[in-house]
């Protein structure tokens, strides 16, 4: 997996770009991308005088061509057929980008050795700085080694680098980016660095690291080296290529990082005068399981003893909840335990659905002090499982407009259980719609018992869910353990028309001369097992969508202004043990679940507690990130196809609607002239369309339709404007 981390323009300092432009294409501001003039003095001076030290003709445009699409071998032909075909992707760049984004990309894209693509892992690693806060003389060693990255590492042969980093310096005077006093001072210091490599505790995807590790150790136990000895992961420069996103990577990890911090910072305030780490069981547990108390206890010592040097404020580096950093501070043994057993911890899955690709993973909220992926930890699911029920109602035939009462019913099959909504409001009556719209448990547990918890454990199967499923009433609420992976994987069937992904994420492993030694085949998305019709995923999706238009997750359309089509559910747990979300737009899915190491680390609040206050916000930053990026604007276009006719009318009909059993006709002929009998019929369809402006979310799903609609027409305007003046320009041209 490539060391690269992407800077922004205005993060580089202009000491790197003036030291850049200066060395490897002085007249980058004057030229359209390809300097003829170079070329010619190419030709004069390297070819005809044989004189090296005219450097070559190669632009930065030209070199970003050849970064961002690699040559390809044409036999004899290769060198001159590579050369004019980057010589056009140049002109092509210098009409799309502008100058200073061209310098961005290039510092961006550009290797540095040891896997280092980009300046500002480069920067990191040998100066252990940032691309903004870059002196000259550091500026200059980056640029010089681009010549060659092996042959001028600072580390390894600093005499090389610190004259090749003089040499740019001269450069830069030469163009007159440096004064002569400044460089002569800078070129009589000595080479400097501060190498930082990362460790595994450090960079982006940490946890999704560590998983790699496991699984590229256990692939390379059936790969040998020519000489019989097997490949070490650590020491043989391997290339290891897989699917994740470094930028959705970057904005999931930015997203977990400010929310978390917020919401660590109510859950403190919260239990301000209580027990935020659970309870004194759970304390004295925590205690006997760590290393020092284990220490201690070793060497024999009282637990009077031990009780004391626990109660000793020591200093210690802890992780810091404010950063999801780390800090000094002093702290007891004691108080240290309590405070990590309070921390909210996160993990978070982004998939492509049509694809199965993995895009991004994060497993905790600090790799280094929380080394449990919960990415893969087993939780309950809450009510993020209910669209699978809804899913077999649909498939077993039931309409979505058959309305079910909203009562509280006791199944004297399952030993007189009585289901309870979480709000404990009664009455009325729901379609599908509206009761997975606004999580309702006693109608859910109704569609369950219609269509047998056998069945639903059958298609949860299918769906990908691989742990122990519990045969009780109380599974379609969500009582089953999953992991966040499983839960992605299986809305990533409904994003995707029914057809269930083979999720990966390991494309190859190659040595350090290339050659290829894993080579994973991709799965052939024709071979997805068709779990459910397309038409009942259309219409499951158009429910899901009703859930973020009105429904549990509607906060992502008011706080986050997300405009654009989504579908989705919230889930929490009993006492608010944990909170989910798993929400999907035509080409991502992204799950979160929110909660402590333990169940017993909770809010005592279900407002505060609740999967659309810890986990939802965190997939709400996520998506407007990658929706501000232009460079992911297809993901932002993308629609949910549209419903046949058939099916858009069998879903049109309101949420909610009150009990109207004394509509019903008389069993006795009825006067048509009975004014008390026509007023009463006036009087409840009164009430129904009060029920269904309050209950319905078709307001807001039109509203979003419209608005989305008006977007298209936007755009559709704008790509006919831009096609009508690029033709006028060929005209001209």
């Amino acid at each position: 997996m490539d060391n690269r981390v992407n800077a922004d323009f205005e993060e580089l300092s202009p000491f790197l770009v003036n030291a850049l432009v200066a060395t490897e294409d002085a007249r980058f501001f004057k030229h359209g991308g390809v300097d003829f003039r170079a070329w010619i003095r190419v030709f004069f001076r390297t070819i005809l005088m044989r004189d090296h030290s005219g450097g070559g003709g190669s632009t930065i445009s030209q070199q970003l061509a050849k970064n961002l699409f690699p040559r390809k071998d044409f036999g004899f032909l290769t060198i001159p057929v590579v050369k004019i075909r980057e010589m056009f992707i140049a002109r092509r760049l210098e009409k799309l980008y502008d100058k200073p984004a061209l310098l961005n990309l290039y510092l961006n894209t550009v290797s540095f050795s040891e896997n280092i693509f980009g300046v500002k892992v480069a920067a990191q690693r040998f100066f252990n700085t940032s691309p903004k806060n870059i002196k000259p003389e550091q500026a200059a060693v980056l640029v010089g080694m681009l010549k060659g990255t092996n042959y001028y590492n600072p580390l390894k042969h600093p005499d090389r680098a610190r004259e090749r980093r003089n040499t740019v310096l001269r450069q830069m005077v030469k163009y007159g980016y440096l004064e002569p006093a400044v460089c002569d001072s800078l070129a009589a210091l000595p080479l400097e660095l501060k190498y930082y490599r990362e460790g595994s505790n450090q960079g982006l995807a940490t946890s999704f690291r560590e998983h790699l590790r496991l699984e590229v150790d256990a692939l390379l136990k059936d790969v040998e080296k020519p000489n019989g000895q097997p490949y070490n992961l650590y020491t043989d420069g391997l290339k290891i290529y897989t699917t994740l996103n470094a930028s959705l990577q970057q904005y999931a990890e930015e997203a977990v990082k400010e929310h978390l911090s917020r919401l660590q910072a109510t859950y403190f305030k919260h239990w301000k005068n209580g027990k935020s780490y659970g309870d004194e069981a759970l304390f004295r547990q925590a205690r006997q399981q760590s290393r020092r108390y284990k220490s201690l206890h070793a060497r024999g010592l009282s637990d009077e003893k031990i009780d004391e040097i626990f109660d000793t404020p020591v200093a210690m580096t802890i992780y810091d909840s404010e950063t999801l950093g780390e800090k000094d501070t002093l702290l007891s043994p004691n108080d240290s335990i309590k405070y990590y057993l309070s921390i909210l911890n996160v993990g978070m899955l982004v998939l492509e659905p049509n694809t199965g690709k993995t895009l991004a993973w994060v497993g905790s909220v600090n790799h280094k002090y929380f080394k449990y992926d919960h990415v893969k930890a087993r939780r309950q699911a809450g009510s993020t499982f209910k669209p699978v029920v809804f899913a077999k109602a649909l498939e077993s035939g039931i309409p979505p407009c058959e309305y079910i009462d909203n009562f509280r019913t006791r199944y004297t099959q399952f030993e007189n259980w009585e289901p309870r909504n979480a709000d404990g409001k009664y009455g009325g009556m729901y379609s599908m719609e509206g009761a997975l719209s606004h999580s309702v448990n006693v109608v859910t547990v109704e569609l369950m018992n219609r269509v047998g918890i056998d069945s639903v454990i059958a298609l949860a199967r299918r769906l990908g869910i691989e742990g122990d499923i519990p045969e009780v009433p109380s599974l379609c609420l969500g009582t089953l353990d999953v992991s966040l992976l499983e839960m992605v994987r299986l809305y990533a069937t409904f994003a995707n028309r029914g057809a269930r992904p083979d999720m990966y994420y390991l494309k190859r492993i190659e040595n350090a001369d290339g050659e290829v030694l894993v080579d994973l085949t991709r799965p052939d998305t024709a071979l997805f097992e068709q779990v459910l019709s397309p038409r009942s995923t259309d219409m499951l999706v158009r429910m899901l969508e009703s859930v973020v238009d009105s429904g549990t997750a509607r906060r992502l359309r008011y706080q986050f202004h997300l405009r654009e089509p989504i579908a989705g559910k919230t889930g929490t747990t009993q006492h608010n043990s944990d909170g989910w979300f798993i929400g999907f737009t035509p080409r991502l899915v992204a799950g979160v679940w929110v909660g402590g190491e333990s169940p017993k680390i909770r809010f005592r609040s279900t407002q505060l507690g609740q999967g659309s206050n810890t986990a939802l916000p965190v997939f709400g930053r996520f998506l407007r990130k990658v929706y501000r990026d232009p460079d992911f604007k297809d993901l932002r276009k993308a629609r949910f196809p549209t419903p046949d006719s058939l099916t858009l009318a069998e879903l049109d009909c309101p949420p909610w609607l009150p009990d109207r059993s004394y509509l019903d006709p008389p069993e006795t002929e009825f006067d048509l002239f009975d004014l008390d009998w026509i007023r009463g019929v006036f009087d409840a369809d009164k009430t129904i369309d009060r029920a269904r402006k309050k209950h319905s979310s078709g307001g807001t799903n039109e509203r979003i339709r419209r608005h989305n609609e008006q977007l298209e027409r936007r755009r559709e305007r704008k790509k006919k404007r831009k096609k009508f003046w690029d033709k006028l320009r060929n005209k001209n041209d």
